[in-house]
């Protein structure tokens, strides 16, 4: 009698430390899973995390459901701080911009350097290459656990006031910009007034005049509409693009079965290929198509000559220069070889 209860007294513990597999999913995983964006759906952007979250929902029979909550709403909006409540487990999953997260992990502000990466060629040189290895390798040291690269894409100059060709051109403007220090030293170095500013409040602040400009993908101008806000100048510079980042939580990753783990790793995979492919819709064919509804809006679009953007790569030199070391004088070089062998 001693021995049957000693037993079963072994199984019980055996069970509440999940002793049996088939009942630690059960007992470890969320009935629902936060997912953090920026943006919502109407985006690319957002539209990667509806597909990953559909894929994952569909391929564990619904042992994984993900609820998206754009505009970082789990953390009132301040997309600064989405990395820092991602390690925290504020947020299970995000869908993160290298921008916004450059603050904590100096290595991302690699993709903000102006005029390192001039064609979509070079884009995928880093992020498909060893530097894409060797950021992702830094991020899980950072406490989050990298699966996929997507992309908000390459960041083009608009603003309410006149056409922009030259340096000159944007001196006295007030351009919003997200809040990184690159970012601010880029707009200086131009003679602009940068703003730190979320995006939400952004939009108002350019229709009431507040703000005269910003930076955004191509998408996102469509999507926001920002034609509507007097955003009627448009200049095709390609000075940054802005990949980003699927990631999860540790500790929820570390809760998922090693299958279930693989699962939502190639969904990420799947998703990226997808949200990349759709980023860049409009733009990377012969006629740039986007370009043409854009201007069919009433909006002025400017395409520099090389001559024009090498006054700007000149003009934004020094804070190349100043942030190579801070990034990390190695990763960078890796990068610019990386780049210089890529296939065109």
């Amino acid at each position: 009698m001693k021995l049957r209860r000693s037993l079963l007294g072994l199984l019980a513990v055996a069970a509440t430390l999940g002793g049996f597999s088939a009942a630690a999913p059960a007992q470890t995983y969320k009935s629902e899973y936060k997912m953090s964006l920026v943006v919502g759906t109407a985006f690319p952007w957002g539209k990667g995390g509806e597909i990953w979250a559909n894929l994952v929902r569909e391929r564990t029979q619904g042992r994984i459901n993900i609820k998206l909550y754009p505009g970082v709403s789990l953390i009132q909006g301040d997309q600064t701080r989405e990395f820092s409540a991602l390690r925290q487990g504020v947020i299970d999953m995000a869908i993160g911009s290298t921008i916004n997260w450059s603050p904590q992990v100096k290595q991302l502000n690699l993709f903000s350097l102006p005029f390192l990466m001039p064609d979509y060629a070079a884009v995928d040189a880093l992020t498909q290459g060893q530097v894409g290895k060797d950021i992702f390798a830094t991020l899980e040291k950072a406490g989050v656990v990298p699966l996929a690269w997507g992309e908000n894409g390459y960041r083009e100059i608009t603003n309410s006031k006149r056409p922009i060709k030259t340096p000159e051109d944007l001196k006295g403007l007030k351009i919003r910009v997200v809040g990184s220090p690159l970012f601010v030293d880029t707009f200086t170095a131009l003679g602009a007034n940068p703003t730190q500013m979320s995006w939400a409040d952004a939009q108002p602040a350019f229709a009431s005049g507040a703000v005269d400009g910003q930076e955004n993908p191509m998408s996102i101008f469509t999507a926001a509409k920002l034609h509507t806000v007097g955003q009627k100048n448009v200049t095709m510079w390609g000075y940054v693009a802005d990949p980003l980042v699927f990631v999860v939580n540790k500790e929820v990753w570390n809760s998922w079965t090693p299958a279930d783990q693989a699962i939502v790793r190639q969904a990420a995979i799947d998703a990226g290929k997808e949200e990349i492919a759709i980023a860049r819709k409009g733009l990377v064919e012969p006629d740039q198509p986007l370009l043409k509804d854009i201007a069919a809006l009433g909006v002025t679009i400017t395409k520099l000559s090389p001559a024009e953007r090498e006054a700007f790569v000149k003009a934004t030199r020094p804070v190349y220069a100043k942030w190579k070391p801070t990034i990390g004088n190695e990763l960078v070089t890796k990068a610019e070889q990386a780049i210089a062998s890529r296939k065109k």
